[in-house]
């Protein structure tokens, strides 16, 4: 997952469906980050696979992202899927923004909290292993940078069949400057 000072938006985002809850309770549901483990990771191109590589660093203020719709019945969280669209991450661990901070190169796994404040607010915390990810400020695998660049709406820019006639006919030496001029 690609983190900026500024704050970038998860991708793939994060959706989730809910059912079985009460439809007159009102709930809030809140998205945070916990840290896999105490490591620090780099990729290895030999092995094409995340490796430890030390002690990771300190542990960031933890923050939360509450869902706009938040709170609402329960009736209105089951009527389809919940996407956190909206999450950004960051490694600025000044932000000022409310994003969620991460550190580079550190494993993490998002965590979903239902909040019912119907029942004098009765937490419950899911994860799932298979959202883990490492937070990277720049992708360490080509085949990665491809995949994210086809499947997510924001690269478009980056996208080679998106490019106009002009940019599609410069020489070959200047394909990173014409990718740019598309941002």
């Amino acid at each position: 997952m690609i983190v900026t000072k500024s704050g970038r938006r998860m991708f793939p985002t994060l959706s989730v469906s809910f059912s079985h809850l009460n439809p007159s309770h009102s709930f809030s549901v809140l998205v945070d980050l916990e840290s896999v483990d105490d490591k620090r990771y780099r990729y290895s191109f030999h092995q094409s696979k995340w490796t430890a590589t030390g002690p990771g660093e300190a542990q960031l203020p933890g923050r939360s992202f509450v869902h706009s719709d938040s709170p609402a019945l329960g009736s209105h969280w089951m009527k389809g899927s919940v996407a956190f669209d909206k999450l950004k991450l960051t490694n600025n661990q000044l932000d000022d923004n409310g994003h969620i901070i991460v550190n580079s190169m550190h494993r993490y796994r998002p965590r979903l909290h239902l909040v019912c404040h119907s029942l004098n607010n009765l937490i419950h915390t899911f994860s799932f292993t298979e959202t883990t990810f490492v937070a990277v400020t720049a992708y360490q695998n080509h085949r990665i940078t491809s995949l994210k660049i086809e499947s997510n709406p924001f690269a478009k820019g980056f996208r080679e069949s998106d490019l106009d006639e002009t940019t599609r006919n410069l020489p070959l030496f200047f394909p990173l400057f014409a990718l740019n001029l598309q941002r």
